[in-house]
């Protein structure tokens, strides 16, 4: 059963009602048998008729991820946001300016280049996407031979990259490029490339006052993920339909605070999506590398054996920052033998490798990030068919050679 405020929001978006009624005590033997067959047929018959997935994680689990998840093996992250304006330090940067523990470096970049009364939120006016071209972006990444791609929605800075109904003034439409970031990105991957479409969400924002109150009240109010979080999810999925939904900013928080088994149990059961959407496993403090559709467990996760459970490895080309950086040196960059050498080593134990490239502010994809995926998409085209819908065999490692 969905809790009170998310049923509603599923309510009036919903394109159908998971309804169950007992049938009455009167009924007859063989009537009864009839019922029980329908029912067993319509739960569980996945050929003619939908599983039903309840809002645990006893359940949820049990949903088999899409098999186009597994066959891809490969795929893009995008880092786009309006940390990439100041394009110093990482896309924490605002975090790491007026957090509870500030770093002196971003400190005193602040000092050095702007006004005194200079506030984060002034940096989304530069955020110009001047240079960005979908179009282009969804060429290169096809060249990479990637199979899927993830775009930052919302980062936990809260600025939306699309006209969000929840998001007022805070928005690419409303301040900064004034166009629909994803919407635009979304329809060139699908007219373009057959890659799959996926969007990464933020759970919590770093300064918003309604997360801030429910945080001192230790999560007993829920204030900002029924006015803010659940609305959000329901609003990309509706209009977007992602096929892959990146949840992150999830650890201060319980899984029952933002509502995450009730999405979940929503996202599978009734979106539009629900026959080809993976999600991941960071959904509450506790959750991950426990439930969800794939597991992450960390960034850069890497174990080096053979894991139970499907499994993704997000790591980055620039090694210290997911965002756009202005001062990265060439050493800080991944060479494209070390990216080739970890996707043969993470397929080899059956994970995903998600690759990420930060944009910069003008929506321009660096050449150095250009480089590696083409190099990458160059390696894989005569290589493919020992990644893409292989699965591992009994040896993972060279017992001679370390690095086979």
């Amino acid at each position: 059963m969905y809790i009170a405020s998310i049923g509603k929001l599923l309510k009036h978006h919903s394109t159908a009602k998971m309804t169950r009624e007992k049938p009455p005590l009167s009924l007859s033997l063989a009537a009864c048998i009839f019922l029980t067959v329908v029912v067993v047929t319509l739960q569980y018959d996945t050929t003619h008729a939908q599983v039903i997935y309840n809002d645990t994680w006893s359940s949820l689990d049990k949903r088999p991820l899409p098999d186009w998840y597994d066959k891809g093996k490969f795929g893009i992250f995008i880092h786009w946001g309006v940390f990439s304006v100041p394009s110093f330090g990482s896309e924490w940067f605002w975090w790491s300016w007026q957090g509870s523990e500030p770093d002196n470096a971003t400190v005193q970049f602040m000092k050095d280049n702007y006004r005194p009364d200079f506030t984060y939120p002034d940096f989304a006016k530069e955020l110009s996407a001047t240079f960005y071209d979908p179009n282009w972006w969804a060429d290169l990444f096809q060249a990479s031979g990637a199979k899927y791609v993830v775009l930052t929605s919302k980062h936990h800075e809260g600025y939306t990259m699309w006209p969000s109904t929840t998001s007022f003034s805070w928005n690419s439409m409303d301040v900064g490029p004034h166009r629909d970031l994803v919407g635009d990105f979304a329809e060139a991957i699908r007219n373009r490339t057959d890659l799959h479409f996926g969007l990464y969400h933020s759970l919590y924002e770093w300064f918003n006052p309604l997360y801030l109150r429910d945080k001192a009240n230790n999560f007993t109010t829920r204030t900002f993920a029924e006015a803010k979080t659940i609305p959000e999810l329901i609003e990309i999925v509706l209009r977007y339909r992602p096929e892959v939904i990146w949840s992150d900013g999830d650890w201060e928080a319980p899984d029952f605070y933002w509502g995450s088994t009730e999405f979940l149990a929503w996202l599978y059961n009734e979106s539009p999506v629900k026959d080809t959407v993976v999600t991941n496993d960071r959904w509450g403090y506790g959750i991950m590398c426990r439930h969800g559709g794939y597991l992450t467990c960390s960034d850069r996760y890497n174990p080096g054996t053979l894991q139970r459970r499907k499994w993704e490895n997000c790591l980055t080309i620039d090694k210290k920052s997911w965002g756009y950086r202005r001062n990265a040196p060439l050493s800080d960059y991944m060479t494209i033998e070390e990216i080739i050498t970890t996707i043969a080593m993470t397929v080899s134990c059956g994970g995903n490798v998600l690759l990420n490239v930060g944009p910069t502010a003008d929506g321009f994809i660096d050449p150095i990030f250009e480089e590696r995926l083409r190099q990458v998409g160059q390696w894989l085209s005569v290589n493919g068919e020992a990644i893409y819908e292989s699965v591992p065999w009994k040896h993972q490692n060279d017992t001679i050679n370390g690095n086979v």
